[in-house]
């Protein structure tokens, strides 16, 4: 009965995290003390401080309860490292190479290789800006998600790589990215991800365009229900 309770607890938890429920997902949580749980606890924490830019002692305190050695433990306290210099909340002195190794180190592991190359490709893109090692970091995500037929990891791909193809003339496919990236994360379910996505495609369209009006209302529901600090931050920008 108890290793069946632990299972609901952590199979409800996953769904909560992807509606982005984050707090009802953690304190389902918050007895339980197994390996998986306490990965997916710290997951979940530090995804709620990405979106909400809010509650990172919370998010620090839970990867720290990890194996520092364990792979999720280095991703999670590189992605930790990225977001303090992404938001600049502080960073501390040696965030950009913790964030590297980090990643580095869970692209060495085929299990989280594809996630660790995105997410290597936003650090040098976003902090760095370095966008020819970033698209070659995306490229490699990209292409193991194809592989691995992993449509999320697509999704995330192909909204930051969208941007570059934009920049680079080619505005017809970077829409098409953009709008595959927010049907494939529709269809997941991974609502905050939506959002953004939601965010991304209407900054890019012209203001009279009825798709944009639907967009932005719709991203803002979301932003408003689940607390996305910078989705509403940048809806406000759009309508200014």
């Amino acid at each position: 009965m108890i290793a069946n309770d632990a299972y609901t607890h952590l199979d409800v938890a996953r769904r909560l995290f992807v509606l982005g429920d984050w707090d009802h997902a953690a304190a389902l949580l918050a007895e339980e003390q197994g390996t998986e749980a306490l990965e997916l606890k710290a997951e979940i924490l530090y995804e709620r401080f990405l979106f909400r830019v809010d509650g990172i002692e919370a998010a620090a305190d839970a990867i720290a309860a990890l194996d520092p050695e364990s792979l999720q433990a280095r991703l999670l306290t590189a992605r930790l490292a990225y977001t303090r210099l992404l938001f600049q909340l502080d960073p501390l002195q040696g965030d950009y190479e913790t964030a590297e190794a980090g990643y580095r180190f869970a692209a060495a592991d085929p299990t989280t290789h594809g996630w660790a190359q995105f997410h290597w490709g936003a650090l040098l893109d976003n902090v760095r800006e370095d966008s020819a090692a970033a698209k070659a970091h995306y490229a490699k995500a990209l292409q193991a998600a194809h592989q691995e037929g992993d449509l999320i990891l697509e999704s995330i791909v192909l909204r930051h790589l969208a941007w570059h193809v934009i920049n680079d003339g080619d505005r017809d496919e970077g829409l098409r990215m953009l709008r595959r990236s927010l049907h494939l994360r529709s269809a997941a379910g991974i609502r905050p991800q939506i959002a953004a996505a939601q965010l991304l495609l209407a900054g890019e369209l012209p203001e009279d365009d009825p798709e944009r009006a639907t967009l932005i209302e719709t991203a803002r529901n979301l932003a408003d229900e689940l607390g996305l600090s910078w989705v509403r931050t940048g809806l406000e920008k759009l309508a200014a």
